[in-house]
């Protein structure tokens, strides 16, 4: 894809990554980065490093899975953190009948934040201040399974496997090591995949995970 971002202007990473977003959409995605840097001051949801670049690192990173799955309605984000990616899908979901976004975070006072956001944007999230081994098997069916900055590939599909299992689809984005993630999880893990270029970062990859029927840990 071509990068037709104009420099110095926040938010046009969204241009950069070619995808097209509802002006309600861009509305609740501004409202979520501006409740974010509130928040950010009394509670460490992103790594301050980023912050600058959060509609690059964070916004457009995380809309790419959405983009990859775009009739996906039902969602379930593994260790949310400060809501990425869940938190932006449920933004690009809002408004579609039978959307879901289930968010899974343990730490009480980012969920507090997430819950915080869900409430003044209307979003369809659902959030679970759990561990995730306890929330999973509470969840029912989703399309897609997802976590950003969580733990080695192997690990999520442990995470998730009950999901996948029925039927779920992963979208797992991975570093420029994704190749030897990939490489560990095969290992302990039967399961289709396919590798998606990352719009955002080139040397990264999204790989998505499916699991047969069939398939069951090695």
């Amino acid at each position: 894809m071509k990068d037709r971002r104009k420099p110095g202007i926040d938010g046009d990473a969204l241009t950069k990554i070619d995808l097209s977003v509802s002006r309600e959409t861009r509305e609740r995605l501004d409202a979520y980065v501006t409740l974010l840097r509130e928040w950010q001051t009394r509670i460490n949801l992103v790594s301050p490093a980023t912050l600058d670049q959060i509609w690059d690192r964070h916004i457009a990173d995380s809309l790419q899975l959405h983009a990859l799955k775009p009739e996906a309605l039902r969602w379930a984000d593994m260790g949310s953190g400060g809501g990425l990616p869940g938190i932006v899908i449920a933004c690009a979901l809002a408004g579609r009948s039978g959307a879901q976004v289930h968010l899974i975070e343990s730490n009480h006072k980012k969920a507090a934040f997430l819950r915080a956001v869900a409430v003044a944007l209307d979003l369809p999230a659902s959030i679970h201040a759990m561990r995730i081994e306890d929330a999973v098997p509470l969840l029912p069916a989703v399309d897609v399974v997802t976590a950003r900055a969580l733990a080695p590939l192997r690990d999520l599909i442990g995470y998730g496997n009950l999901l996948l299992k029925k039927g779920a689809t992963g979208l797992f984005p991975k570093g420029r090591d994704y190749q030897s993630e990939l490489t560990d999880a095969l290992q302990s893990w039967q399961f289709s995949y396919q590798l998606h270029d990352s719009i955002t970062e080139p040397a990264s990859r999204i790989i998505e995970v499916i699991f047969e029927p069939r398939d069951q840990p090695r």
